[in-house]
């Protein structure tokens, strides 16, 4: 079927951010590389303002039967544009995975590299290009030895690769005339590898539920007392704030005046986050431990540990920790936690 330009601006337009004419245009690589970055992090969006022409003719060359590709042995032109972007996407992965993967083992020194190595080839093969997969994960992993340990390891890790990953670029081999993949096996590879890239996030999101709710809720309050001066301001902000809540109300039946949200909260906060876990360890209590148990067991250690009464070369930094975990744990604990 023969592409039209207008259907394809009016996608970019429409979800360009998400790939949306990449995905009509059947170029799936380019759809899931704007899914992970949002359009290339907005910048890529605006340029292929200019693109769209030159990607429609490439779809309808690719459903031409007599089109020829040029050969593979003939390396594709350099491009800047693809070589900064393999840069960027594999900084952006390495940063995603020291986000959410950075608890695994061996992290440094096979993850990671991965993790890079796997962004700078999704751009590599993005249109009619690709590259050497092993060899670009090969260059990954030589340089990861060389900064382990290092936060900003990401970036020399993705440069090794990305200058790997041009010197080994060449063309894709032409498709099987005739031969059209179907739309679900297609959205079931992207939806693969958004999941794939998302899950770690969304398993540190989840695993620190506790901190990043009361980020949130600190965050929007900070936010709307901002507008203190001027109150109907501050009323359509926060009733903005809360639309989406608004909205699951509608969806489920209940009332916002209910204590719906207070008990959805509870159920979200009732787990320990991994300072909250340490803060119990500290103190040597388990997780179904009172408030009046943590406070014992706090006079007890902080009375044991004082440095008036301890000599012990370690006893101030214990009794520090000893603080620092108490306050944790009162946090926890305390009566306006859900309200």
């Amino acid at each position: 079927m023969v592409k039209s330009i207008i259907v394809a601006y009016t996608l970019w337009a429409v979800g360009g951010p998400l790939g949306l004419h990449h995905l009509y245009l059947g170029r799936d690589t380019h759809a899931l590389l704007w899914m992970l970055t949002l359009g290339g992090f907005g910048f890529g969006w605006v340029r292929e303002f200019i693109r769209i022409p030159a990607y429609v003719s490439e779809a309808n060359q690719e459903g031409n039967k007599e089109r020829k590709r040029p050969p593979t042995s003939i390396p594709p032109p350099v491009s800047p544009v693809r070589f900064a972007g393999q840069v960027c996407v594999g900084v952006y992965f390495g940063t995603v995975a020291m986000i959410g993967l950075n608890s695994l083992s061996f992290f440094y020194l096979i993850v990671l590299p991965l993790c890079v190595g796997a962004g700078v080839h999704l751009v590599s093969n993005v249109g009619q290009q690709t590259s050497d997969l092993q060899k670009t994960l090969t260059s990954c992993l030589a340089t990861s030895l060389l900064f382990y340990g290092s936060t900003l390891s990401p970036l020399p890790i993705s440069l090794a690769a990305s200058v790997t990953a041009a010197k080994h670029r060449t063309f894709k081999p032409p498709r099987t005339p005739g031969s059209k993949q179907k739309l679900g096996p297609r959205l079931y590879r992207i939806g693969l590898g958004w999941l794939a890239f998302s899950a770690p996030l969304a398993y540190c999101i989840f695993h620190n539920t506790t901190a990043t709710l009361y980020y949130l809720s600190d965050s929007i309050a900070a936010l709307l007392d901002i507008f203190w001066f001027l109150p109907w301001l501050r009323s359509v902000l926060e009733y903005l704030l809360l639309m989406p809540y608004r909205i699951l109300c509608v969806l489920t039946g209940g009332g916002y005046y209910e204590d719906a949200w207070r008990k959805v909260l509870e159920i979200l906060l009732k787990e320990y986050t991994e300072r909250e876990k340490e803060a119990l360890k500290i103190l040597s209590l388990g997780a179904e431990a009172s408030l009046e148990e943590i406070s014992r067991s706090y006079r007890e250690l902080a009375k044991k540990w004082h440095p008036d009464h301890n000599p012990s070369k370690d006893a101030e930094e214990i009794f520090v920790k000893l603080q620092e975990a108490y306050e944790v744990l009162l946090r926890w604990h305390r009566p306006n936690r859900f309200k």
